[in-house]
């Protein structure tokens, strides 16, 4: 059975819940089995919000993951939180414009990307997590980037003003995406696996 999954990791209001369930709806699209698990921190305000997108070909064993093949993150707390998490040989895809630090893995590609500056030169900080979702599709290559587009636009009918922001946006990323890919050699296609069940993935 071929499976990955992804974990999008920020501050509440970043939109890593809305990045995670773009892309879960885009693989429901092509028929994969898909499972979706917000998470939110215990803070009121300013507190961490995580979504975990678990992708298979047969049936999603379970929602909860332990170790993340990927990991999409907004900023410094969360990357310390979750980056050591990431299985190896797996994918930390960061924000280079909040996360000023390096973070050391050699058994994982680290890549960074200032996608809130791409953001703000698009006209709206507020779309970086579009930024960051087309990056991490042009480098797992799990969607075609025209599917992609075809679910940002389906998703915002009711505020149809900001599609052409948001496609834009996620254009930009799977621009730098790709790039990042042909750069570092990074090959992360749905695999074969088998998921343990009893994995348990804590947010706490």
């Amino acid at each position: 059975m071929k499976t990955t999954d992804v974990l999008f990791a920020g501050f509440g209001g970043h939109g890593m819940l809305m990045a995670g369930k773009l892309l879960a709806m885009a693989m429901i699209k092509q028929g994969r089995q898909v499972s979706w698990l917000p998470a939110y921190g215990a803070e009121m305000r300013g507190g961490t919000a995580n979504v975990t997108v678990c992708i298979s070909d047969g049936d999603v064993m379970s929602p909860y993951i332990e170790r993340p093949n990927s990991l999409v993150v907004m900023n410094t707390p969360s990357l310390h939180k979750f980056g050591p998490k990431v299985k190896t040989g797996g994918l930390v895809l960061v924000n280079s414009t909040l996360v000023r630090e390096s973070f050391e893995r050699d058994d994982c590609h680290v890549l960074y990307l200032p996608a809130g500056d791409i953001a703000m030169g698009l006209g709206n900080v507020k779309a970086t997590n579009l930024v960051l979702l087309g990056a991490f599709i042009g480098l797992s290559k799990i969607v075609t980037k025209e599917d992609m587009i075809e679910v940002i636009q389906e998703s915002f009918t009711s505020k149809s003003k900001f599609i052409p922001l948001n496609v834009s946006a996620f254009a930009a990323g799977y621009e730098e995406g790709t790039k990042l890919r042909l750069e570092n050699d990074v090959e992360l296609e749905l695999e074969d696996e088998e998921r343990d069940s009893t994995y348990a993935y804590s947010n706490g």
